[in-house]
């Protein structure tokens, strides 16, 4: 039987990357998807082109905080995977209304969507950004939220709408929080991309504060892979931690990077001001996907920054227009 799924934010870096994965050899088997994206700068149409020819595959252009659209085509699948989302944390601290907009307003749209249609999995991929910071030890998924900036609060914020939305009216929903995503096509807004694509054309990185923040990283194919198990396995009403096991500081990834490109650190790498409210360091437990679904990563991160970066150097056409119409 084919599973019908609408996958928002499906143009943009992890989402198009699931709908490859999914209509790719390796995917799930008989699904049809649609993605629904309003194709801000972020969403990327040529992110699709792989799957653009496929039998299974449907692009729709519009808003998720389009209630009479949402509603028509949450009504047509069986299944809601969201990812669209403002997601960087500079941004949100510049302007945040955007941000409360899609996170929250648009969270909430489809949520009431699929509550009135009928929708038997509801699945609202989030980040780890909500925690907040931990000085030690890591996060299980019911460590309370303590969110930093306007881009993890309006994630909180749509996680417990969405939660609430179980609690109240049975829908089925699975909450996903992943920790720093990695890989190709990544918009080179983020710090690998920014600082990859910088190398290769001989500028210098800017380094925030003292480079002593900790992150997780995860590369795209783990990401995509824990995703599927909570989508076809997980259970309803459930929160799922997704991490790649790597931390490092960020003066420790800069130096991978460094020696991925072939750069020198006194040529390459520029301190600059630490951004405001920066979290010093985050941490997943995975210990709860791992035991009931399964999980574990499969890219190293040597393996995956090698393969990140050979990306980026054979494909500028991609990635030189995105960085000069942000002026990065």
């Amino acid at each position: 039987m084919t599973t019908r799924i609408l996958v928002t934010g499906g143009a943009g870096f992890i989402g198009s990357h699931y709908v490859r994965t999914l209509l790719g050899p390796d995917g799930s088997g008989d699904v049809r998807v649609t993605v629904l994206d309003s194709l801000t700068y972020a969403g990327n149409p040529a992110n699709l082109d792989a799957v653009r020819g496929h039998r299974g595959f449907d692009f729709v252009h519009a808003d998720i905080c389009d209630a009479a659209v949402v509603r028509e085509l949450v009504a047509r699948h069986d299944q809601v995977v969201h990812f669209a989302a403002e997601s960087h944390v500079d941004r949100s601290i510049d302007a945040g209304a955007e941000f409360v907009r899609t996170n929250v307003l648009g969270t909430h749209t489809l949520l009431d969507a699929a509550h009135r249609t009928g929708c038997a999995v509801f699945v609202q991929v989030s980040t780890d950004e909500v925690y907040g910071s931990i000085d030690t030890g890591s996060w299980p998924e019911t460590h309370p939220l303590r969110p930093s900036s306007p881009y993890s609060s309006s994630k909180a914020s749509g996680d417990l709408i969405a939660l609430s939305y179980h609690r109240t009216h049975g829908l089925d929903v699975r909450v996903t929080r992943c920790s720093n995503n990695y890989g190709h096509h990544h918009f080179p807004e983020k710090l690998i991309p920014l600082f990859v694509t910088n190398l290769l054309d001989g500028r210098k990185v800017p380094l925030y504060g003292d480079g002593g923040n900790v992150r997780d990283w995860l590369h795209i194919d783990d990401h995509v892979q824990g995703i599927e198990l909570v989508r076809t396995r997980g259970r309803a009403g459930e929160i799922y931690n997704i991490g790649g096991g790597t931390e490092l500081s960020n003066e420790e990834l800069t130096r991978l990077l460094l020696k991925e490109c072939g750069a020198d650190w006194d040529a390459s790498v520029e301190y600059v001001a630490d951004r405001k409210g920066h979290d010093r360091r985050y941490s997943v437990d995975c210990g709860k996907i791992r035991r009931e679904l399964g999980y574990a990563p499969r890219v190293s991160i040597e393996e995956g920054l090698a393969s990140t970066v050979r990306w980026y150097r054979d494909n500028r056409a991609w990635w030189e227009p995105l960085k000069q119409r942000a002026a990065l």
